[in-house]
């Protein structure tokens, strides 16, 4: 039987992951504390700190996949240590924000990197790990260059804000859409494809991202899967900024709204992924399944990116 450890694996993506592993027959292992979330049914945890030099004494024999999850300097390197030697595939999870320059739409894996000289910064703390894990598991790594991760269970509210915001009603502060786009992938999408590339013997750089779409047509499929009549009303970028909204996520943010100067960022050519085998499910559904996920949430509840009800207001009352 195919044995996959993935170090990770109780939180959001790498939960989908060993989700995918054992539906492929594989034999599942996650190597976490256990503190974000439970691991996915059928997968086995093996609890460890990876802060402790001894997490990884419990692991025996040899892995089909190791899935590498973390952006941790320490926790990357100490997991090569224990285990590149053992692993027949190897899969570091990585970012499109390793990519030094996101203003040139289309730009593919051979774009510059960001130089990693703050290894507390996720994007260089990511092309660290890159440069570590090509160094140890050479021709065996992929690295899943993940752009957008989007779908149920999300803890960004970067994508969910949207339909959640629709299906509560009323006027809908949006961005003026023109010229934006939304590079998202579902995560159950992104789970399959690692799953299978590691079977498949996928190796070096791949966007792993969404198709590219309108944020017109993003915003679209979030209203009409509210199918509420809520009111849209756009606002341009400067009204907006000096009105105090921010860019993309975090509070008081429009989620999604890019600056121009990052019209590249949502728009990573996806031809390496496609060609490895990459499927995504159409908008709608993964829109569908985003709401029913908020409403099981909470349509109302605190959330780590977008507008209040009283901050939408406000700023659509100035």
């Amino acid at each position: 039987m195919r044995r996959v450890l993935i170090l990770g694996g109780t939180a959001w993506l790498g939960r989908a992951i060993a989700r995918a592993a054992v539906a492929g027959g594989a034999e599942v292992t996650c190597l976490a504390r256990g503190e974000a979330g439970t691991v996915a049914p059928g997968s086995r945890l093996v609890r460890a700190d990876r802060h402790d030099p001894r997490a990884y004494d419990a692991l025996d024999g040899d892995w089909d996949e190791v899935v590498e999850l973390s952006w941790d300097p320490g926790f990357v390197a100490s997991g090569l240590d224990a285990l590149a030697d053992r692993a027949a595939h190897w899969t570091l999870v990585s970012s499109v924000s390793v990519y030094a320059h996101a203003d040139a739409p289309f730009a593919d894996e051979t774009a510059e990197l960001v130089e990693p000289v703050d290894l507390e910064q996720y994007a260089d703390a990511k092309v660290h790990a890159e440069r570590l894990t090509a160094a140890r598991a050479g021709d065996r790594a992929l690295l899943a260059r993940a752009g957008l991760i989007v779908g149920p269970g999300d803890p960004t509210d970067r994508f969910g804000y949207w339909p959640a915001r629709f299906a509560r009603g009323g006027r809908v502060l949006t961005p003026r859409t023109a010229d934006r786009y939304v590079q998202g992938i579902d995560v159950d999408d992104l789970a399959d494809w690692i799953e299978r590339a590691g079977r498949d013997g996928i190796t070096g750089p791949v966007n792993a991202v969404g198709e590219e779409l309108p944020l017109a047509a993003v915003l679209t499929a979030a209203r009409d899967a509210a199918g509420t009549a809520a009111e849209n009303v756009a606002l341009d970028d400067d009204t907006l900024l000096a009105r105090g909204v921010q860019h993309w996520m975090g509070p008081r943010s429009l989620p999604l709204w890019l600056p121009p100067e990052a019209r590249g960022f949502s728009r990573r050519s996806d031809a390496a992924f496609v060609a490895s085998g990459g499927r995504r499910r159409a908008l709608s559904e993964t829109m569908r399944r985003t709401l029913d996920d908020e409403r099981a949430r909470g349509l109302d509840r605190a959330r780590r990116a977008g507008l209040t009800l009283d901050e939408e207001a406000e700023v659509l009352e100035r």
